[in-house]
């Protein structure tokens, strides 16, 4: 019978960025699974940071920028970040309310054979590129998976680490062609993404946006779209759907979940909901709450 693994919550930490909880979810042969929350006024960081191991994150709340190699890379719910091992970063914070991220540290020889990386793993496209954009599989899988680890301390570890390698194996599978931005479109996509997590609530019209980052509506939509390969309108959706889905669980009164995450009404958030993750919010809500489980991937 195999041992149950047990969710170790760590001290928060409190620094003139505000205070963090770290939550060990699992610790296994094949992976680390780290819950971070930070919360409260958040200070960028001044001095250079490392991860000594290669580390997959799942940003899954608010909004950071992670300061890499020359690289201004944003962390919210529509991306996986990829950090390499050894490599100097800073973080800074553009938007209030703090953020959230899972965080899995797999074991060299896991993600070596999961990316299929030949020689250095640093060389694989995906931690040059530092980041990918999640579809709304796996923002499904990320949200289900972290309400099955926090709902019982007890999972059976073969069960825990097929979930996490079913994770892992999503996120480094992308073949998708990336545009390389140049410095000053890194920067008004920066500014963009941050506009788009401040005002997530709002309603948002493409001037507003243009005018907020100091672009034209024409070049910006043009450029947004070539580098995220999708439109504003639908990474902002893909946005509010991903809060969508952490709050879920909690959530009693759906009509006005709906209208604070800046949905028109319930019938439009159901609409788009069920159109992405092929069930209506009412039933995540209950799945997640009743038996929570990733879905098969």
């Amino acid at each position: 019978m195999a041992t149950p693994l047990l969710a170790l919550q760590e001290p928060p930490a409190r620094s003139a960025r505000g205070v963090q909880a770290r939550t060990r979810l699992f610790d296994l042969p094949v992976a680390l699974v780290e819950d971070v929350r930070a919360q409260g006024a958040l200070s960028d960081s001044n001095g250079e940071a490392f991860s000594a191991q290669f580390q997959v994150a799942f940003p899954y709340r608010g909004l950071f920028i992670w300061h890499v190699g020359g690289d201004e890379v944003v962390g919210d719910a529509n991306q996986a970040l990829f950090v390499t091992g050894g490599e100097g970063y800073r973080m800074s914070y553009p938007v209030e309310g703090g953020y959230a991220e899972l965080i899995v540290t797999p074991a060299d020889c896991i993600i070596a054979e999961l990316s299929q990386a030949v020689g250095a793993l640093g060389a694989h496209a995906l931690f040059r590129q530092r980041s990918r954009r999640l579809n709304p599989s796996l923002q499904s899988h990320r949200a289900r998976f972290l309400a099955w680890a926090l709902a019982d301390p007890g999972h059976d570890a073969l069960a825990a680490e097929e979930h996490v390698l079913a994770l892992l194996r999503t996120a480094l599978d992308d073949d998708a062609p990336r545009h390389r931005p140049s410095p000053s479109t890194q920067k008004l996509l920066v500014r963009t993404k941050a506009y788009l997590e401040a005002e997530l609530g709002q309603p948002i019209r493409l001037t507003d946006i243009g005018s907020a980052v100091g672009a034209s509506p024409v070049y910006l939509t043009q450029v947004f779209r070539a580098v995220e390969g999708v439109p504003l309108h639908r990474y902002l959706t893909q946005l509010r759907l991903a809060r969508a889905l952490v709050e879920l669980p909690h959530a009693n009164d759906l009509t006005q979940l709906a209208l604070e995450l800046g949905f028109s009404s319930h019938s439009h958030f159901t609409a788009r909901f069920h159109r992405a993750f092929g069930a209506t919010p009412s039933q995540f809500r209950e799945q997640s709450r009743h038996c929570p489980r990733p879905p098969s991937m």
